[in-house]
């Protein structure tokens, strides 16, 4: 793949606001200029760096490969054009499964998967809700899911002090502590999973080793 996209630090003595200046197809590129400026505001360097190198793979990505109705996909199309671009990466670059789910997508990794996942998809977050709050991208935040956020807003609307029936009536909904990410595409296999093991046996193996001990006893 071509790199299109790269970045040159500025040449010490000269005059200028920006540390590091991107460059497309030899010519300034401001949105990660400016991302980057922003970004390190706000976290340290080494993670802007880390940011950094996942965005300029994924907008190579875009001028290279990526396909909407015939187009390539630019990084300030609407939410849904950049959605599929993502999802096509996510599958065909990052060799993961993803899966819709009501407003949002599952993202699984395989044993094929790419280990900065969860990187992309913080780093890509990360730039549209900083182009956002530069207004340099006029759209909501593509990584999020604004559902969830409606959600979020009503059961903030719920009286604090209401009473709640007991769980046995079943006339509620159960209360959680764990707030559900709100992200578009919720990676769900970053960490482990519980499965349920389909073995009659285990529990009689399990037990070997206590009844021994009872025996050597």
């Amino acid at each position: 793949m071509c790199a299109k996209y790269y970045y040159r630090y500025c040449p010490e003595g000269t005059e200028s606001r920006y540390g590091l200046l991107f460059f497309h197809k030899n010519g300034p590129f401001l949105p990660l200029t400016d991302y980057y400026h922003d970004c390190i505001g706000r976290n340290d360097k080494s993670t802007a760096n880390s940011y950094l190198n996942n965005l300029i793979l994924f907008f190579n990505w875009l001028d290279e490969y990526s396909n909407y109705q015939g187009e390539r996909v630019r990084w300030d199309n609407n939410p849904e054009v950049i959605r599929v671009a993502v999802e096509d990466y996510l599958m065909n670059e990052m060799y993961c499964k993803v899966r819709e789910k009501d407003t949002f997508r599952f993202v699984n990794k395989t044993n094929k998967s790419i280990k900065t996942v969860s990187r992309f998809l913080s780093a890509l977050k990360s730039f549209y809700k900083s182009l956002i709050r530069l207004k340099k991208y006029k759209y909501s935040n593509p990584m999020i899911d604004s559902y969830a956020i409606l959600n979020e807003h009503r059961n903030k609307g719920v009286r604090k002090d209401k009473l709640r029936m007991p769980s046995e009536a079943g006339t509620e909904e159960p209360s959680s502590t764990r707030r559900l990410t709100d992200s578009y595409f919720k990676l769900i296999n970053d960490e482990w999973q519980p499965e349920i093991i389909g073995d009659k046996f285990l529990p009689f193996d399990i037990a070997k080793p206590l009844n021994r001990k009872k025996i050597a006893k």
